[in-house]
């Protein structure tokens, strides 16, 4: 059940808003599960009433940034990605034109399939392509930095 955004308020958190944000995120951080395991919370209602809540790990990760972030008085918003994206959805997220991305898919460099004529990538390809590249840029960045430093460029 995904909430309409109009009915989520986009404002800064408050003083006491960022307070709790800070404890809350320190206590979930504690008992995060490391090895991608649920977790098990006892929720209590304002008539006292507990109910037990079982939560993924991956939800409670994201739940402990978002309050990180409030902590540090950040709004916070939660935008759904779908597991396949359009070639424009997936252009915006390597901040690329769409183009772009279609020289890429079709190069090969990127998979994707066909839904009737249009084009389809899957969000896992796409990250997997964005963590290659990233990578790829920060080794040639290494190069040029023991490049310049061999060179005494004053780069220290």
């Amino acid at each position: 059940m995904s909430l309409p955004t109009e009915s989520i308020p986009h404002r800064l958190p408050s003083e006491s808003e960022t307070q709790l944000s800070q404890q809350s995120s320190r206590t979930l951080a504690a008992h995060l599960p490391q090895n991608g395991t649920t977790r098990t919370f006892k929720i209590v209602d304002d008539n006292g009433e507990e109910n037990a809540i079982e939560l993924p790990a991956s939800a409670l990760h994201l739940l402990t940034e978002m309050l990180s972030q409030m902590a540090q008085g950040n709004a916070v918003t939660v935008v759904p990605i779908p597991a396949e994206l359009t070639t424009q959805e997936a252009a915006n997220l390597l901040n690329v034109s769409r183009p772009h991305l279609v020289k890429l898919l079709e190069a090969g460099e990127i998979p994707f399939h066909k839904v009737g004529t249009h084009r389809r990538v899957r969000f896992e390809d796409l990250m997997r392509y964005k963590e290659n590249i990233n990578q790829k840029r920060m080794e040639a960045l290494d190069e040029l930095t023991a490049q310049a430093q061999a060179l005494n460029l004053g780069y220290d």
